[in-house]
């Protein structure tokens, strides 16, 4: 077989996780495995559970309830069993005397602070929290959100949430304080997590006045919880709302009994922004959320309890709560770190990585195009060995990159387990196990009981050639509709196709049968990783009084991934300037942050458009890079379009 960069051998074929589920069922390889696993999901995600050690309150009675209909768009899960995600990931090794003084996780601040804290510690304060909540009024089904850097308390928090049975909102503490309120709104939130501000790149970074900012978009917000970071901040304070997280929370009693929740109760909210029109909030459950994350993070990553794994994220992206939920659930360490990547140094952590003995790393392919540019002397600083598996995921990889990663941060010796979903399913339909040989840049194939398979246009399998990722049966963790737009979600993701869901990525699948893909085939724009949707950046520039029309691109950055480009169409009162292509640029950040600034904002005196009125962005981004404009007949103004590869 030609390409390929691993083969498994020892431990990664004997001791692993997916080894003992494999000859636990006869299954005697790996395409059988996936074979069985999607042919039977129900069979699947009983004999896993079972195989994980899932605890429930109160066993289900059936795996799957489709209703009376063909389609699983609002499919139920392990009906009639009661569950908390809290009990199998924190409540139970706190209360086992053999792992009560075993790390859970340890945090690092960019400032070089770090504590480390057992599952005692974090199920005693979990518990304090809990109840400090309880104390503002906080109830089993209420919404509570975070604005918070990764920081300890954000576990502490995350925990209490889920133990009380509150769902929780996280939101990227880079994010502005519009991006901010419009989640906050949409979700109804009742109490906001923060802090008095963060560090990034030595520097203090303010969190508060976007939180009250936010607070005014989101009239259920009745308190927020501010927990000292840098100490000595002087922040905006409104009394009666806002509390601090030293006057409620260490005071309250370590005893709080967690809740006991249905499996379609709802575990968190997690947005994701579209292609258009507001951010989507995707909603999951108790069971679908811990059956996804618990396969993934068991089965993918093969966690064990000695394990200490690494995940470059941040509590407002999936990977998050992914981290959290997956590692602790088998007793395993993970760590959280606050700050740059390459701060102080571009070695930061890789530095990380040898003085905690990781063993199981994850990072975005932007974030290795950042570092390998610094070169090689930063890595051979350090010694790695301890590493034995690594991961990415965010947006596809090139293989220089890919293979950068692999020789020198793993040594050959060490399978890069590439994934690929969403947040809309909390884990990933795409994925690579340690039994499986790799070739460079590829998922490997289907994840176990994901369906999934590559269409044509004309909805027809393709193999071979490019087409779009769709996946045909249910899983647990695919979210409940969208919060307050169920008719949306089933647009996004069932319009295309009667009864398949379809992922919006391009992909192809070799003669190998290896699957790889190749980016979006919608808009949705990726800069380092998170998606952001074009209207979003499109709607802050509206808001500013110069800006009539506004159309944004994603175009390919070195190391980004992506990065933005906007077109502007200006009110008759304004001219184009510089000043004002700097305060549009400096618009954006204003609502959704540093990380989702402009690469350039460009004027013109129209936007190609259809006859009914929508902005053909994927004309605009092929006429900016100078690529085949394919059939513009759709287009009314063609005019337009010429504009764009003028304009300055």
């Amino acid at each position: 077989m030609k390409g390929l960069i691993w083969e498994p051998s020892g431990d990664y074929l004997e001791k692993s996780n997916i080894k003992r589920f494999m000859d636990k069922h006869n299954i005697k390889d790996y395409e059988d495995l996936i074979a069985r696993s999607t042919k039977d999901v129900e069979w699947f995600w009983d004999a896993m559970m079972k195989d994980c050690d899932v605890e429930w309150f109160k066993p289900y009675e059936k795996v799957l309830d489709l209703g009376n209909s063909k389609s699983f768009e609002w499919a139920k899960w392990f009906i009639g069993g009661t569950i908390n995600i809290a009990h199998n990931s924190l409540d139970r090794h706190a209360r086992n005397p053999l792992s009560k003084n075993r790390l859970a996780f340890i945090w690092e601040g960019e400032d070089g602070s770090c504590e480390k804290w057992t599952y005692w510690d974090l199920f005693q304060e979990a518990n304090r929290c809990a109840n400090a909540l309880r104390s503002l009024g906080i109830k089993k089904g209420d919404t509570v959100g975070f604005y918070m850097p990764m920081i300890p308390e954000v576990v502490v928090a995350f925990w209490a949430c889920l133990k009380i049975g509150a769902p929780f909102v996280p939101v990227f503490s880079g994010f502005g304080p519009k991006a901010l309120g419009v989640r906050m709104e949409d979700a109804e939130v009742k109490v906001l997590f923060t802090a008095d501000g963060s560090l990034r790149r030595g520097k203090p970074v303010d969190l508060k006045p976007a939180c009250d900012e936010a607070a005014g978009m989101a009239p259920t917000i009745e308190h927020i919880i501010v927990k000292r970071r840098l100490g000595d901040q002087d922040i905006p304070w409104t009394e009666g709302r806002d509390v601090w997280w030293e006057d409620i929370v260490p005071m309250q009693s370590k005893d709080f009994e967690t809740e006991e929740m249905d499996a379609e109760d709802y575990s968190m909210i997690l947005f994701s922004s579209g292609t258009t029109g507001r951010p989507k909030g995707t909603i999951h459950t108790h069971a679908g959320a811990m059956a996804q994350i618990v396969k993934e993070v068991g089965y993918y990553f093969d966690v064990k309890p000695d394990d200490r794994f690494f995940w470059v994220t941040d509590i407002g992206w999936m990977m998050g709560p992914w981290q959290i939920i997956g590692v602790q659930h088998y007793g395993g360490t993970h760590m959280i770190y606050e700050g740059a990547p390459n701060y102080p140094d571009p070695d930061r952590i890789w530095d990380m990585v040898e003085r905690y003995s990781i063993t199981i790393l994850g990072i975005s392919p932007t974030a290795v195009r950042l570092l390998m540019r610094s070169g090689m002397e930063w890595v051979e600083k350090h010694d790695l060995s301890s590493l034995r598996i690594l991961g990415s995921t965010g947006e596809p990889w090139d293989p220089d990159s890919y293979m950068w990663f692999f020789q020198n941060i793993g040594k050959k010796r060490c399978p890069v387990i590439n994934i690929s979903g969403g947040t809309e399913m909390v884990g990933c339909l795409l994925s690579p196990m340690p039994i499986c040989s790799l070739k460079a840049c590829t998922l490997r194939g289907p994840g176990l009981a994901m369906d999934v398979d590559v269409y044509d246009d004309d909805g027809k399998p393709i193999r071979g050639g490019i087409g779009h990722l769709v996946c045909k049966k249910p899983c647990p963790s695919f979210t409940k509709g969208f919060l307050k737009d169920p008719r949306r979600y089933v647009e996004t993701y069932f319009s295309k196709w009667p009864d398949v869901w379809y992922h919006g990525d391009w992909a192809h699948v070799d003669e190998d049968g290896f699957w790889f893909l190749h980016g979006r085939s919608d808009d949705t724009i990726k800069i380092a990783g998170k998606r952001t949707g074009p209207g979003e950046i499109e709607a802050a520039l509206i808001e500013h009084p110069a800006v009539s029309e506004a159309a944004a691109i994603g175009i390919p950055h070195e190391i980004k991934g992506e990065t933005v480009v906007c077109f502007v169409l200006l009110q008759p009162s304004y001219e184009p300037t510089e000043d004002l292509r700097l305060a549009l640029k400096e618009q954006v950040v204003k609502f959704h942050g540093k990380t989702l600034r402009p690469e350039d904002v460009r004027f013109v005196n129209a936007l190609p458009k259809t006859r009914s009125a929508k902005i053909v962005r994927g004309i605009i981004k092929k006429k900016y890079l100078g690529e085949d404009l394919g059939d513009i007949s759709s287009v009314e103004n063609p005019e337009a379009i010429e504009e764009i590869g003028r304009t300055k």
